[in-house]
């Protein structure tokens, strides 16, 4: 069935918004600096990609999950939006190591005060 697995990606990154939104882990907190860290990511990423697929590392499998459309070959439309995940993937989840991060750091501080 054509289109699943652009529609899982983008499942998955509306999932990944929705979280992100509603801890204030990115977006909310810095929208600019987390756009430009996602478009710098799926930049990167799809670069290498195009290296991949010049060197022959990279090819297209046959799959009837893609929706079909190429970009270039061996580069289906739905590995755009895969990058583009990734990328926020990573960003999301550097905020919520750092939050913890912080929080553990600050829970720590509160017991060395505690009088003993």
């Amino acid at each position: 069935m054509p289109g699943i697995y652009l529609g899982a990606i983008l499942f998955s990154l509306t999932g990944m918004m929705l979280i992100d939104w509603k801890y204030s882990l990115a977006l909310r907190v810095a929208p600019w600096r987390t756009a430009l860290a996602v478009v710098a990511g799926t930049v990167f990423f799809f670069a290498w990609d195009l290296v991949g697929i010049v060197t022959g590392v990279f090819v297209k499998g046959e799959s009837p999950l893609f929706v079909g459309i190429v970009l270039a070959p061996h580069l289906p439309l739905e590995e755009v939006f895969f990058l583009l995940f990734l990328s926020y993937l990573a960003v999301v989840m550097f905020a919520v190591f750092e939050r913890r991060a912080a929080s553990r750091r600050s829970g720590a501080a509160a017991v060395e005060r505690r009088p003993g």
